[in-house]
């Protein structure tokens, strides 16, 4: 396994957020939301308690999510006191004992997003309101977290969101019931940015293939910022609908624009279609401007890089994290996952993973399952030994800050589960941001909601 060697940077705490909250279309019933004697919802009654995962189980980052579904069952498993712990082991708060949460057994139910919001918020409400899912977790696609996240603000629920890296989810449509581990598309392009300078300079000529809904957006508006600050020029950014399968008709109108790079701001089977309509069209053997054309993918996975085979290699790009890491969270992960599953995990399994025990460890410390209580034990939250180093969840926002992976292809896999190498870890000062950051603002955190 490759150790990475890097200095860990002190986190600065800020203070927490506050503002008024925000009617949502959808309306729930006192009945169905709050227990009476409670006063929050689906408040556990007995000797166990329900956590909902929300995954796209079809649609195109089904292959996110079914890896997201394994690590759910698996950190269910240990916090039961199932399998050798995992990183409960290495995180460095220790109240999970492998007693379930509170002393109580996790039971878990699931649901299909399909990768469509609608379908999304109609699997979350029905785990809420018959299976009474207490947290609701998952998701690959921003467009679902933003709208499970909104859904679960007026519930009255915890969403601990999946992979979701749009900046509008801890941006313009924060929630106060939200909390988001995975890294954004504003840190992706702080990291990247200086990277790609040094490896194809600053007099360059980018045209942006950007898939359309918030994620796409936010990606494309990030790295476009980060490079054009650098002397990138942004020759044109075409936006393409989600549920395309062929890219052909969007990449034969980057041969003749005179752009030397060609930006992919797409995610799961979108960009291994994306990237091999772009190599089969000659792209990476053309040269423009007299610079050799490049292809970058400001964000991707190691499953992503299995789906593209042959087409990742040098391929530049950025994850929130990777099983290679040297540090023992990672090694503890990757050994439980490994054991059960047979090969490593991805980087939407480690912070499903990840979101599941700091959600039971909030519990735990909060001494109560009230979303309330829960959010005020994670916000401005500082904790290790979840494999990505000294991590802080801001009470701002609620968005972990931690390093940064700039990764590429490698050129010469030993095997398939070593296509993506490790270029640079960006420490997190580099990527960190003002809550007030213009491409943050537009919304409100506002106040929890226990549903009552």
């Amino acid at each position: 396994m490759t150790k990475s060697n890097f200095t860990r940077r002190g986190l600065m705490k800020t203070g927490a957020g506050a503002g008024a909250g925000l009617a949502l279309p959808t309306i729930f019933t006192g009945a169905v939301w709050a227990d009476a004697h409670s006063g929050f919802t689906n408040a556990p009654q007995g000797d166990s308690v329900t956590l909902g995962f929300n995954v796209p189980q079809s649609g195109p980052y089904a292959d996110e999510g079914m890896d997201e579904l394994r690590a759910f069952e698996l950190a269910v498993e240990h916090l039961n006191g199932g399998g050798d712990g995992g990183m409960m082991q290495t995180f460095s708060s220790k109240t999970l004992e492998g007693n379930g949460i509170m002393g109580k057994k996790v039971n878990f139910v699931t649901g299909d997003t399909q990768t469509k919001s609608d379908a999304a918020r109609a699997s979350a409400k029905s785990m809420i309101e018959k299976d009474g899912a207490i947290m609701i977790s998952g998701g690959s696609s921003s467009g679902v977290a933003v709208a499970v996240q909104s859904l679960c603000q007026e519930a009255g629920v915890i969403f601990m969101a999946g992979l979701t890296h749009s900046n509008d989810t801890t941006g313009k449509d924060k929630k106060a019931n939200g909390f988001r581990h995975f890294f954004n598309a504003y840190m992706s392009a702080a990291a990247l940015a200086p990277v790609l300078s040094k490896l194809y300079g600053d007099d360059r000529n980018a045209y942006h293939l950007t898939a359309d809904y918030t994620w796409g957006w936010t990606q494309q508006a990030s790295i476009q910022a980060a490079t054009e600050a650098l002397g990138w020029k942004t020759v044109n950014n075409v936006l393409t609908p989600l549920a395309s399968t062929d890219f052909s008709s969007y990449i034969a109108p980057v041969l003749n624009s005179g752009a030397d790079v060609l930006v992919l701001n797409h995610y799961g089977g979108n960009m291994v279609n994306s990237l091999t309509n772009a190599v089969q069209f000659g792209l990476r053997e053309k040269q423009v401007n007299g610079k050799n054309f490049e292809i970058v993918v400001p964000l991707y996975s190691e499953l992503m890089a299995k789906g593209a085979g042959q087409n990742i290699k040098g391929i530049v790009g950025s994850q929130n994290w990777d099983w290679k890491l040297g540090d023992e969270g990672t090694a503890a992960f990757v050994k439980s996952f490994g054991t059960k599953y047979g090969f490593p995990p991805s980087q939407a399994a480690h912070t499903c993973y990840a979101q599941t025990l700091l959600y039971a460890d909030a519990v735990n410390r909060a001494g109560s399952f009230n979303p309330c209580a829960v959010g005020e034990a994670l916000a401005g939250f500082e904790f290790d030994g979840l494999g990505n180093g000294p991590t802080l969840y801001r009470a701002d926002d609620h968005q972990c800050f931690k390093d940064v992976l700039v990764v590429k292809g490698a050129e010469n896999p030993e095997d398939e589960f070593h296509l993506v190498e490790i270029v640079e870890v960006t420490p997190v000062d580099q990527v960190t941001y003002a809550p007030d950051h213009e491409m943050f603002a537009g919304g409100e955190l506002g106040a929890c909601n226990p549903g009552a």
